[in-house]
């Protein structure tokens, strides 16, 4: 029986549209995937150790909506989680985001509140830009330049492989500052994991016998194969899309990460789920 839909991409994105439209529009849908698995980058799995491992680095579930936090927690058992960042500087491990704690670590100081704090930063902040024109003048507008450059523009370097002068004002604007001892990177009101990994969670979706995923298929292998009344919704890469379309080479600048793993002989525990260290 032919497929009514076509979605390339097994990732969140892929997946949620393919369960709805078998769930609830009672439509045949056939997933793509270039990969083996479904989740895209959240896939994880259980090593030979018994320990569950994000394969291309960790995620975590966070939202303020509550359709959208009813919505996934059919398909999975929660696990309480405030995710937590620390920067490694001055050998001090400091919380991100910046906040009351991450100052007075740094500097020895004693703020007590949020007003004490923008007062203090009132004093570092570099005021005369007004509309920052790229990430380094986003963060002295805030923070000042003393620390930028303890805690953000080493890092970026690392992080992005350009200089945050290098890179559009909005990439470290989605940065925030607390003005308080909250020292949780997300603030949302629901913040979990999936118990077992987020593979679990998806197998579960996609057991809708209306979807068919196919691994290690390319969709530009086999579009030509769909007739032209399939519906067809694409979660790649747009610039691959793009030029599929024109006959013309895009390509967008993707942030990629590399993974290094590593095996300690004796148990070992880091005081926190990650840590930032600067180049």
């Amino acid at each position: 029986m032919e497929n009514n839909w076509v979605i390339v991409g097994a990732g969140i994105s892929g997946l949620v549209l393919a369960e709805r439209l078998a769930d609830v529009a009672k439509e045949r849908v056939l997933v793509l995937e270039k990969r083996n698995h479904i989740g895209g980058n959240c896939y994880d799995f259980v090593n030979k150790k018994g320990v569950l491992v994000s394969k291309y680095g960790p995620h975590v579930f966070h939202t303020n909506d509550e359709k959208v936090w009813t919505y996934v927690k059919k398909f999975a058992k929660w696990d309480k989680y405030e995710h937590r960042v620390l920067s490694k500087v001055r050998e001090k491990l400091v919380p991100v985001p910046v906040n009351i704690k991450t100052i007075n670590l740094l500097f020895g100081t004693d703020l007590k509140n949020g007003k004490e704090m923008e007062e203090w930063l009132e004093k570092k902040r570099e005021k005369k830009i007004k509309i920052p024109a790229n990430s380094q003048e986003v963060v002295t507008a805030k923070l000042g330049d003393e620390i930028y450059r303890l805690m953000f523009r080493g890092y970026t370097k690392k992080q992005w492989d350009m200089w945050p002068e290098e890179l559009a004002a909005e990439v470290l604007a989605r940065i925030p500052v607390r003005f308080s001892f909250d020292d949780r990177y997300n603030t949302d009101e629901y913040q979990t994991r999936p118990t077992g990994g987020f593979t679990k969670m998806f197998e579960k979706m996609m057991t809708n016998s209306r979807i068919e995923v196919r691994y290690k298929t390319d969709y530009f292998d086999v579009c030509k194969s769909f007739s032209k009344d399939t519906k067809i919704i694409f979660t790649g890469p747009i610039d691959d899309y793009v030029s599929y379309r024109t006959g013309d080479e895009y390509k967008l600048s993707y942030r990629s990460v590399k993974i290094e793993w590593e095996n300690h002989p004796k148990e070992y525990h880091q005081p926190i789920g990650v840590i930032n260290f600067r180049l």
